[in-house]
This record gives structure tokens, C-alpha cells and sequence, in this order.
């Protein structure tokens, strides 16, 4: 007999970090830490054209950082990465991503949101779109370009569609790198960190009718998240390209041939994934509702480890939020307001204990009762721009 899964309550929210600029995924080092990839607020040097407002320009500045959050403290720990915004810091691409390997060593992700010869002939900034490695914390800017995935695209264009590249999210597992390019439209990988990216999967496209024309257009996948499952699988997650529709992005499954197999659709703009103890799969979406439908609110679903049902947990507290992680003590972390300069947050979500263990195995049952009353003897008492791609928006005036 298996223990009862319940559907996870929220008891307290609590804000951890706020004034960050645009932070991203999360991570937890191997100090216990938990860290924060911030995209930045851009600068006044060289510019590109705007994925996301149609006749504006992003401008480049040394303004992206990691935040580190520890036993109540907020702090930048590297400074100085690049960062391409508009004038007022909004829909910044940046450092996207941190994550640690089985040693202890840093790693992180810039996107770029753009074409990489944009990249090389007008920034002139080679670590865009580039997986590099982090020297140290120490508050400044010192990492290592290891991988330049933006020249990946520039010479293959796996999917066919325009060449474009926005590196978003990281995983590390079994000294492999995997990263998602939201861009692209695909999944990479890197074994050992030493030679060329390679492709494992391109997402589907689809047809759908653009709102606004009535007329057919070709609807891009947008992956934004990579997570391990229980089964030992990639999962992958979509926001989904223009237009942007509500319960119309999904999350696959990567198979044993490297194909991406449907696992569970109707979501809305996916933004990161998150499978707990249990196998259940948190699906965190940047905009509930869609990303032209006015609201910026976003959510937290909840789909049970059997797939059969799924509930929303948390949603007007979010504004598109950005990165997901689960601590070890079971609590929720997440990047709030994801796409703001100044204002971005990192919240906590404490969950509420279950004490009905309903069939569960004697063992967990009397080590349970065990633990209980040995406290209770010692009185003892957790887009836009995010996602790389120029939308056709130019034509529609008021999107």
C-alpha cells in the first residue's frame, strides 16, 4: 500500500529578495545558497533591434548579475554580465540561467534574443549566447566563455525558421549540459563541456489563425524550461510564439530516440518546470491568460503524479513570473516579475504539512510517530522578449 499524494497547500508567501533587474532561473549551490540569474536592465552602448517593440531598439550594458540569497542575505555576487534592454531597463535578455555540477563548479547561460550576427558585427560582444563558467563569487565579473551556442545556430538553423538564438535554460546531469534555446526552437546538449553542441530535438511548429487577420500563421514552440523526471527523462516545457494562445502550450517528454513525445497540454505560456518527491509536476506560467490578453498575472499548476488532475496553486500573487525551484525542505522559490528592471522578486512559498498519512507503509507510520514524540519529549517546536523571437506585431497597431 502506497501512501495518499494530496495536492500541495500553500500556508505563507514570503519575499526573499526585491529590487533585483529582470532575475531569471534559480539554483541552489552546494552551500545551500540559492541563486539567482538576473538578465539585467541593458545600458547606453551599441543597440539591436527589439524582438518584441517593433521600431525600438535594445541597448547594450555590462549590467547582468548572480544574486546569491543566504541566511537572509541579499547579495550580488558577480557583477558585470552582459545585458541588452530598452531604454528603461524593461524586457532585458541577459544571463538567463545558473546551475552547479556534481563538483561544485558554476555555470551559466546569456541569452541574446536575436540573429548571432547581430552579436558579432554591431555588439561585438562575444558572450552572448554563450555557456561559460563562473570563476568565482566574489562580487565581480570574472567567467570563461566554454560554448558558443549562438554559433550553433548561425551555422545549422536546425528548424528551419528565421536564425535566431536565445539561450534560456540550463540542466546539468551526468556531466552533460543541456540547454534549451527558446530561439531556436531546440534542445542542445554538451557532453563533458569540451566539444561541439549537439542537437538532441527541434520542437514542433503549428498552424494556427493569427486573431487579428483571420489569416493562417505558423505558431513557434518557445521552449523556455528543462527538467529531469522520476523516470529519469527530459521534460521540456513551451511558451508557445505568436499569438500567444491560452491552453494551447505543452510539455514534453523526450524519448528513448530523442523525439519529444506530448506528456500534458493546456497550459498558457510555460516559463519553467519543477517535479517534487512524489513525481508531481509544477508548471509555472508567465501569463495565465496569454501574453496579448492584458493581464500580466501569471500561475503555479499543480498536476498530480498520475496526471489525472491538476490545480492551480497560486496565480494573482505572480506577475510573469520567470524561474521555479523546489528546496530540499520541500519549499517553493520563484522569480517574480521576471521581465522588470528594479523590481524583480524572489519569493518563497512555504507549503502546509500533511500529517494524514492514510495508508502509508508502517515503516514511514512509526518512524513518523517516533520523531513526534522524541520532539515532544525535548519540547521541540519553506512576451514579449523573454523568449528570443521577433513576433510579427509591426502590423497591428495597439499589440
Amino acid at each position: 500500500m502506497s501512501q495518499t499524494v494530496k495536492t500541495p497547500q500553500i500556508s505563507q508567501i514570503e519575499v526573499l529578495a526585491s529590487g533585483l533587474d529582470s532575475p531569471r532561473k534559480l539554483s541552489f549551490g552546494p552551500d545551500g545558497a540559492l541563486y539567482v540569474a538576473e538578465a539585467g536592465r541593458g545600458g547606453t552602448g551599441a543597440s539591436i533591434p527589439s524582438p518584441s517593440q517593433p521600431g525600438a531598439s535594445v541597448f547594450y550594458g555590462a549590467t547582468g548579475a548572480i544574486t546569491r540569497i543566504q541566511n537572509g542575505v541579499v547579495e550580488r555576487v558577480v557583477t558585470g554580465l552582459p545585458s541588452l534592454a530598452l531604454p528603461d531597463g524593461a524586457d532585458a535578455a541577459g544571463v538567463n540561467d545558473i546551475e552547479f555540477d556534481d563538483y561544485g563548479n558554476a555555470y551559466a547561460i546569456v541569452g541574446l534574443a536575436s540573429n548571432p550576427t547581430n552579436r558579432d558585427n554591431i555588439l561585438q560582444v562575444p558572450d552572448f549566447s554563450q555557456l561559460i563558467a563562473i570563476n568565482n563569487f566574489d562580487g565581480g565579473a570574472s567567467w570563461t566563455r566554454l560554448s558558443d551556442f549562438g554559433a550553433y545556430e548561425q551555422n545549422n538553423n536546425p528548424d528551419g525558421q528565421n536564425v535566431d538564438t536565445n539561450l534560456y535554460d540550463l540542466l546539468i546531469k551526468d556531466n552533460t549540459v543541456y540547454v534549451v534555446d527558446a530561439g531556436a526552437n531546440d534542445l542542445l546538449s554538451q557532453r563533458a563541456f569540451s566539444s561541439e553542441p549537439t542537437l538532441v530535438t527541434v520542437f514542433p511548429t503549428y498552424t494556427t489563425t493569427d486573431p487579428l487577420t483571420g489569416e493562417a500563421v505558423v505558431r513557434q514552440p518557445v521552449p523556455t524550461s528543462v527538467t529531469v523526471g522520476p523516470d529519469s527523462a527530459l521534460y521540456v516545457g513551451e511558451l508557445t510564439g505568436f499569438p500567444f494562445q491560452a491552453e494551447t502550450a505543452k510539455v514534453y517528454r523526450i524519448n528513448a530516440e530523442g523525439q519529444p513525445e506530448v506528456y500534458a497540454g493546456g497550459f498558457t505560456n510555460i516559463a519553467d518546470l519543477a517535479f517534487d518527491k512524489s513525481g508531481g509536476l509544477y508548471v509555472l506560467e508567465y501569463d495565465a491568460d496569454g501574453i496579448l490578453n492584458g493581464s500580466d498575472a501569471g500561475a503555479l499548476i499543480y498536476v498530480s503524479p498520475d496526471g489525472r488532475t491538476r490545480t492551480t496553486i497560486l496565480d494573482d500573487e505572480l506577475i510573469n513570473p520567470t524561474g521555479l525551484e523546489i528546496g530540499s525542505d520541500g519549499n517553493i522559490y520563484i522569480s517574480n516579475k521576471g521581465f522588470l528592471a528594479g523590481l524583480g522578486e524572489v519569493l518563497q512559498l512555504s507549503l502546509k504539512k500533511d500529517t494524514n498519512f492514510g495508508c502509508a507503509p508502517l515503516y514511514d507510520l512509526v518512524n513518523h510517530c517516533m520523531m513526534t514524540n522524541t520532539a515532544d519529549s525535548d519540547l521541540a517546536n519553506i512576451y514579449q522578449q523573454a523568449l528570443g523571437h521577433s513576433f510579427p506585431l509591426q502590423s497591428y497597431s495597439g499589440v
